[in-house]
């Protein structure tokens, strides 16, 4: 028996002596003790957390997940990332359910990794500091585990893919001016071979493929999320060459990745060409004829990947939400037998060099991210990783059910419902939760902490897709751009309208909650709705359109111009400047909860800041916490806990009660 136990077990012993001796040893009232926050932390109004929150809900900050980054190019080993300290790092697995042996030890996150496609002598991955977003490129030397770093040190450099020989790497790059993404290409095996293949304009460039012989480099421009292009450039020379439609085709079209053809004579990508969803798509070359592959399926193509003979093509579709993972071969065109999976969603398919062994990541409402592996030859469904549920037992964890409205104008709008279990009666308080982008969707997978707000608060949650969200069709995607943006707003009025006639609801107790632009949302609905809701949560939300896109990094300007309008045009700054919630804070009559990360360089920390300074002249309940080693986001466990043992009290303070 260990020193601890035996020390509990005397303590037991204590309590069992007589009442007149108990009460002056084992009875008497206890200090309530708090958990501390950490000195990263910036708090302005909330409470000490105490640390009966933590003991009753600490089991659901346990979970993990795990992705797939890379296959090993020879041998069935796969790296991944998952977390198993502060921050999420790359992990090597060498056999289905094996050991998960970390790699790199940061105290940021790495957010991807790639093999050397030859041997697997190394591996490329990428990392930012205090979730600046300002990534670096880093060599893993997998023999010696010696890291060296690829990049200046201070630009932002994203995405990234190998040469067929495994010579060159080659990524987006602002070291130039921190606006444009220029594309550079090096040699991982020497650092000083980095240079830049072409000098280009905007922020939207990024590098897809090469070309069989590695002469050609394929990359898309986006322009906004309803318009893209493909380029060719000349590694070389650097010449780029666009991929255009026919001159007589005006629509705007958007481009989702792509891959050459095995015999270099096209390309394959997805795009909604003639089309309201994102499709499969066979470019010829020389001809510059669209082949569309999957005319028969009325949904968003989400992912792909070719297989390295050119014989097989796996993708995911996006039905509806949920996703569905299909295989075509690339000869006959037809569909070939794909694995039954359970409801939730699938990403991240990648074929091993084999050209039988398919990756992807799966998560379901009982079981977060995990990656596994099909084998088409074999049809045999294997699973390599089995992450922690911090001990919950998740087999009764219910899935979503889909929910639809008649919006304000007719429009059908739908979203996502999830009920708390059966014990809990009567008509139950909703957290009503928006998603972000605003080009996004929200999605039934795996809760993880939300969990319990479901099972152990009984609190229904909802996620709505209003108009503007992805996943619905290309002019759906584009109802609220604009000078339209407040008939997304309209659009929670009338799912307020239709919690109201719900028999098992309460719409006198629901809270709105969102992140990024759905903390704009959230934000907005706050102001115009304040007599619907009991409160509300802003997470890294805008709190003003113009002041945003005047403060956003320089490389994300003109695609947010697309969607909000320009900020620069008269017409459009007054529109914006009279819907800014921070203008209006004289209507947010309700408790607000704010949370920034001071590194933002997506939504600067002045956002949030500007807003609880003016709610607090108004005299509206507000918590603020603002975490100085984030970003967009709370990457880091001990931060992200924080959160949710301060979200916990502010739902029992002011929704459930």
């Amino acid at each position: 028996m260990s020193k601890r136990v035996f020390g509990f077990s005397r303590l037991l012993l204590a309590c069992a002596l007589p009442a007149t001796l108990a009460v002056s040893t084992c009875m008497a009232p206890q200090p309530v003790t708090a958990m501390k926050p950490g000195d990263n932390l910036v708090l302005k109004g909330v409470p000490e957390v105490p640390d009966a929150i933590v003991d009753e809900a600490n089991l659901y900050t346990e979970s993990r997940n795990a992705h797939l980054a890379s296959w090993h190019p020879s041998r069935s080993e796969i790296l991944i990332s998952t977390r198993f300290a502060d921050t999420a790092q790359i992990h090597q697995v060498r056999m289905p359910l094996g050991e998960r042996k970390q790699l790199t030890f940061f105290r940021d996150s790495i957010i991807n990794a790639f093999y050397q496609p030859i041997d697997g002598n190394c591996f490329v991955f990428s990392k930012d500091r205090g979730g600046d977003e300002n990534y670096q490129k880093y060599r893993y030397d997998t023999a010696t585990g010696k890291i060296t770093l690829l990049t200046d040190g201070k630009s932002r450099n994203t995405g990234g893919v190998w040469s067929h020989s495994g010579n060159w790497f080659a990524f987006e790059s602002n070291q130039r001016n921190k606006k444009d993404m220029d594309i550079y290409i090096v040699n991982p095996e020497n650092p000083g071979s980095k240079r830049c293949l072409a000098e280009l304009q905007g922020g939207g460039f990024a590098v897809l493929d090469w070309s069989a012989d590695d002469k050609t480099i394929l990359a898309v421009e986006e322009i906004s999320i309803n318009e893209s292009r493909l380029w060719l450039f000349d590694v070389a020379t650097g010449k780029k060459t666009l991929l255009a439609p026919p001159q007589t085709v005006a629509e705007k079209v958007a481009y989702r990745g792509g891959k050459f053809s095995k015999d270099n004579q096209g390309i394959y990508t997805a795009c909604d060409r003639d089309s309201e969803f994102v499709r499969l798509t066979y470019i010829d070359l020389q001809s510059g004829r669209y082949k569309c592959l999957t005319p028969h399926i009325n949904w968003d193509v989400e992912d792909f990947d070719v297989s390295w003979d050119g014989h097989l093509m796996a993708f995911v579709t996006n039905e509806d939400g949920l996703s569905k993972l299909r295989i075509i071969d690339l000869k006959s065109e037809k569909e070939v037998a794909s694995p039954p999976l359970p409801v939730g969603q699938i990403g991240e398919v990648s074929w091993h060099k084999n050209n039988h062994d398919l990756g992807f990541v799966m998560e379901t409402a009982k079981s977060p991210a995990d990656v596994y592996s099909y084998n088409v030859k074999t049809a045999k469904l294997t699973r390599w990783t089995e992450s922690e549920t911090g001990g919950i037992n998740t087999t009764e964890f219910k899935d979503a059910s889909l929910i639809k409205w008649k919006s304000w104008d007719g429009q059908t709008i739908s979203g996502y419902l999830w009920m708390p279990p059966a014990r809990f009666t009567g008509k139950r308080p909703v957290l009503m939760i928006i998603h972000g982008g605003p080009e996004s969707q929200a999605r039934p997978g795996y809760l993880g902490k939300l969990n319990y707000y479901l099972n152990e608060l009984g609190v229904a949650i909802i996620m709505p897709n209003v108009r503007g969200s992805a996943g619905y069709g290309k002019t759906f995607l584009t109802l609220d751009n604009g000078l339209l943006r407040e008939g997304s707003y309209k659009d929670i009025n009338s799912l307020f309208d239709w919690i109201a006639q719900q028999p098992d609801l309460d719409a006198s107790r629901i809270m709105v909650m969102g992140g990024s632009y759905g903390g704009f949302m959230t934000l907005a609905i706050a102001t115009n709705y304040a007599d619907r809701i009991r409160c509300a949560e802003d997470i890294v939300g805008p709190s003003n359109l113009v002041t945003f896109l005047e403060r956003t990094e320089d490389y994300r300007k003109d695609l947010r111009r697309v969607e909000y309008g320009d900020e620069r045009d008269p017409k459009v700054r007054a529109f914006l400047e009279s819907i800014a919630p921070r203008n209006h804070v004289d209507k947010i009559k309700k408790p607000l909860f704010v949370l920034q990360g001071r590194n933002d360089p997506r939504v600067p920390w002045q956002e949030s800041e500007e807003m609880v300074d003016a709610l607090k002249k108004n005299g509206t309940p507000v918590w603020f916490m603002m975490a100085n080693d984030e970003g967009h986001g709370f990457a880091k466990k001990r931060n992200s806990d924080y959160y949710f043992y301060t979200t916990i009290m502010f739902l029992k303070d002011y929704l459930i009660q």
